[in-house]
């Protein structure tokens, strides 16, 4: 089996580690009230960050930001008063993604990122046609035997500090950057995983923008 990191297709990709922070109001789907990225690509001497994009977003009249949410991210309800919009931030966001390059989003129990871009993805449309790694699989695939796989316990199992603003949305990214570097240095070192095609088989999720749309069975 090769080396994962020395695979060209890995090479050419890059990985952008994506996370959100939300309301969920009754009957609705998740709304998004901040968003985090950091892009990396693996060059010959390492793991390269290659761009950052943070923002709060302007939530919705009826999906305002709650008691529970400040008590969690401890962001408070006039914070958003001058934040954009979730058309001029994700569109921000959007026009980062070139058309040329090859990219993988990254994330946490990457469905719940998956549901939030395809619901806004109107406002960013590049973005919702991007395919995701899930981190979940791929450490029960790498370290099986853990009680459980939340991002506080893969933070724990690779001795990485938990940062200060836990729960705010980069520095969740950043954390989940350092844990996603580490599991594909298990993967490389212990050649469990040899190219970046069996990393999308064991951790890859299809963005549901690219998914085929289900034919009606009978004609209406």
């Amino acid at each position: 089996m090769g080396s994962l990191i020395e695979d060209p297709n890995l090479r050419d990709t890059t990985f952008v580690v994506i996370d959100f922070e939300t309301t969920t109001p009754a009957g609705h789907p998740a709304q998004p009230i901040e968003v985090a990225v950091l892009a990396l690509r693996h060059t010959p001497t390492g793991w390269t960050e290659s761009g950052r994009y943070t923002t709060l977003i302007r939530p919705p009249d009826f999906a305002p930001v709650t008691h529970a949410n400040t008590a969690q991210s401890r962001l408070a309800p006039e914070q958003f008063t001058n934040a954009p919009t979730p058309s001029l931030a994700l569109g921000g966001l959007d026009q980062r993604f070139a058309d040329q390059r090859r990219y993988l989003l990254v994330a946490q129990h990457a469905a719940t990122e998956s549901d939030i871009i395809h619901h806004q993805r109107q406002q960013c449309p590049r973005l919702a046609r991007i395919d995701l790694i899930d981190t979940i699989p791929l450490a029960k695939h790498l370290v099986p035997g853990l009680g459980n796989y939340k991002l506080d316990t893969l933070l724990h199992y690779f001795s990485i500090p938990q940062p200060a603003e836990r729960h705010r949305a980069f520095a969740d990214v950043e954390v989940t950057t350092e844990v996603f570097i580490r599991l594909i240095d298990v993967a490389d070192r212990d050649g469990t995983l040899g190219n970046l095609a069996e990393l999308v088989k064991i951790a890859g999720r299809t963005a549901k923008a690219n998914r085929p749309i289900q034919q009606q069975l009978f004609d209406q």
